[in-house]
């Protein structure tokens, strides 16, 4: 079973910190020789072309960063662009003279596309991994990696990637940031001593992420020049609202709010540095507190029990910012890691040790070599696509973690339940 083979010591995880050093200060370091699909020679001189799908918002961030690439003299280009609303991508389109498709499963059958960005509402990203995968494509795709009601399709992905010879790097682009890779270090040498409970989360004022989405045509309507059957997907069958479509982060059938939308850069580096497989127990609790035009929480709290005696806590709340997202770039509040021996968290730009009670430890601290870079993380993943290193900053059996673990807790909470975990057949039950 593939949840069995994920041990403390996963060798998806063991990319060393000489490999993510290596390379990360100069853009050109992304003209490292690859392959292509085909198995053919990605030289130097070779362009790596990528298509996004989803034209939105976040995908405007990565086309930022992708011409930004090129600009410095990486050797990409955006050569294709897909969304199901039409006016959205023709923006792309000629902004970036791109080809432009309705149907991504068009946009995959293009030769000219190598890498392909996933920038979806979250209940059509795992599907379109998939398929990108088998057509050929290395994968960057958002958070999350699929919608919180998806376990199955996240468990299916999971499978896709491992078979595959596919580079596949999941939205975290806070674990870009060295702090986290010191901090597994550290752990990993017994600094702390046994790891026995971490703390995470995510505080800010304002649900400005789902009703602040920009509604690019109040007056659209289903048609020629909009989707909306391509929009829903597998979610509930529904008759078109100018809201749910543009602003669909509001909206449980197609988002889950801070559990699935903004935990994942919190749990992320927190599973990575403590190194646990799949979880054993996940409780949660929240709900709308303060925010009410929406259907997805707005507070959401989640316990999470692993089988190597460690508790994770993931907190977060919308409508109070204290102690903030004042930490690490996107990652939320600064996580907390508890051992026997000491606790690790960060305070500036230091890296903190604070020893135990009856420890004979002295307390330390220690310099973070480098901060979250968006376009940094994006450098290093076209850098592994060149190089066909499928260690990435962020790969799809971490991603696998971290997402069963949220699944959970918003699966447990609607049903007022406690979640458990069974390894022996991978399933989430209630």
């Amino acid at each position: 079973m593939l949840a069995n083979q994920q041990s403390r010591n996963n060798s998806d995880d063991a990319f060393t910190r000489r490999q993510f050093i290596r390379g990360a200060s100069a853009a050109a370091a992304v003209t490292l020789a690859g392959v292509s699909a085909t198995g053919s020679a990605w030289g130097a001189n070779e362009r790596i072309g990528v298509g996004f799908i989803g034209c939105g918002g976040r995908s405007n961030a990565h086309l930022k960063a992708v011409h930004y690439l090129k600009s410095q003299g990486a050797n990409v280009d955006i050569v294709a662009a897909c969304d199901a609303f039409r006016p959205r991508m023709q923006k792309v389109v000629e902004g970036y003279k791109a080809k432009g498709y309705s149907d991504y499963r068009e946009l995959l059958a293009d030769p000219n596309v190598n890498v392909v960005c996933i920038a979806t509402p979250d209940h059509h990203h795992g599907y379109q991994a998939i398929d990108a995968i088998r057509a050929g494509k290395d994968v960057y795709c958002e958070k999350p990696v699929t919608h919180w009601r998806q376990f199955e399709l996240t468990k299916r992905l999971a499978a896709e990637v491992q078979k595959s010879d596919r580079v596949f790097q999941l939205g975290t682009q806070g674990m870009y940031d060295s702090a986290w890779w010191q901090m597994r270090k550290l752990i990993q040498d017994g600094l702390i001593g046994q790891p026995v409970h971490a703390e995470c989360g995510y505080f800010r004022v304002g649900d400005w992420g789902e009703r602040g989405m920009r509604i690019d045509d109040p007056n659209a309507k289903p048609g020629s020049d909009l989707n909306w059957e391509a929009f829903l997907g597998d979610a509930p069958k529904r008759p078109f609202d100018v809201s749910r479509y543009f602003r669909w982060r509001m909206y449980e059938d197609y988002a889950g709010g801070p559990s699935t939308d903004l935990f994942p850069h919190s749990l992320t580096p927190v599973l990575f540095m403590l190194g646990v497989g799949m979880p054993g127990t996940v409780v949660a609790t929240g709900g709308m507190f303060r925010y009410q035009e929406r259907d997805i929480p707005d507070t959401f709290n989640t316990l999470i029990d692993y089988p190597e005696k460690i508790t994770v806590a993931v907190l977060g709340t919308q409508a109070n910012d204290y102690p903030g997202a004042g930490g690490r770039g996107s990652g939320g509040r600064i996580p907390v890691i508890r051992g026997w021996e000491g606790t690790l968290t960060i305070e500036k730009d230091e890296i903190v040790f604070v020893p135990a009670q009856g420890s004979k430890k002295k307390p330390q601290r220690f310099a973070i070599e480098h901060g979250e870079d968006f376009t940094g993380y994006w450098q290093k993943f076209l850098e592994c696509c060149r190089s066909r290193e499928r260690q990435t900053l962020s790969t799809m059996a971490l991603g696998y973690r971290v997402q069963t673990a949220l699944q959970m807790g918003m699966l447990g909470l609607r049903a007022g339940k406690t979640a458990r975990f069974d390894p022996d057949v991978e399933r989430i039950l209630l």
